[in-house]
């Protein structure tokens, strides 16, 4: 039985643009976590977590565009967004508890 709250209207009323987004830098994954993913987003306070995949990773400019990629979603949702790699979660107890919210939104 799935028991993961519903999707975040936001999230959802945006998954086209999101998707040219991500087609545009590169995203092969694109994963919400927290609260967003819990069901416990507050509009009036809450920002958007995300875990990303994107190609490239080694070459130059990578950083420019995950940072780009940043804004963009900032500014497509219109609220702060913290965007995360896989390899940039350290902290088990951090991991456990990405681990146990995260879903999938994009996979191109």
């Amino acid at each position: 039985m799935d028991t993961a709250a519903p999707l975040l209207p936001l999230l959802v009323d945006r998954l086209e643009p999101l998707r040219h987004l991500c087609d545009r830098y590169g995203v092969d994954r694109l994963e919400v976590f927290g609260s967003a993913a819990k069901g416990l987003f507050d509009p009036a306070s809450s920002d958007l977590d995300f875990i990303v995949q994107m190609t490239g990773q080694r070459e130059p400019g990578y950083a420019r565009r995950f940072c780009s990629f940043a804004d963009e979603l900032e500014a497509l949702f219109g609220r702060p967004v913290d965007l995360l790699t896989e390899s940039m979660i350290h902290n088990p107890f951090f991991r456990k508890d990405v681990d146990a919210s995260r879903r999938l939104l994009l996979e191109l």
